[in-house]
């Protein structure tokens, strides 16, 4: 299971048209930015630390075909990168990622199986 942060506002437009096609930084980089859920908490504080009204939306890997790339990023870290829109019925979960009163995100169980890097 891989997991992505979503604005609420750009889920629900989502939700109208079947497909997430990222925000302006996954358009500006050209693909889909996702953690795994041991990477999770250090994304979140560093893209979207005190940021309200987020979705945590969650797929399943081997749902994404080939499409969905692990590159190098933060620390030389694997991160799985999606290089197409993510259609909603490839969607394992979409949920609200509720602010703790320190600014960090409080998260809810996350599959923390092993990711298949491909």
């Amino acid at each position: 299971m891989i997991y992505t942060m979503v604005r609420a506002a750009d889920w629900r437009s989502a939700e109208s048209t079947g497909q997430y096609d990222g925000s302006a930084n996954d358009k500006a980089d050209g693909f889909l930015h996702f953690s795994t859920a041991a990477q999770l908490p250090g994304s979140a504080a560093k893209h979207r630390r005190g940021e309200t009204d987020l979705m945590l939306v969650a797929v399943e890997t081997a749902r994404l075909g080939s499409a969905l790339k692990w590159e190098p990023a933060r620390g030389g870290q694997l991160f799985p990168h999606l290089y197409a829109p993510l259609q909603l019925s490839l969607v394992d979960s979409a949920v609200p990622l509720p602010l703790g009163p320190d600014g960090l995100h409080i998260f809810p169980p996350l599959d923390n199986s092993p990711a298949e890097e491909s």
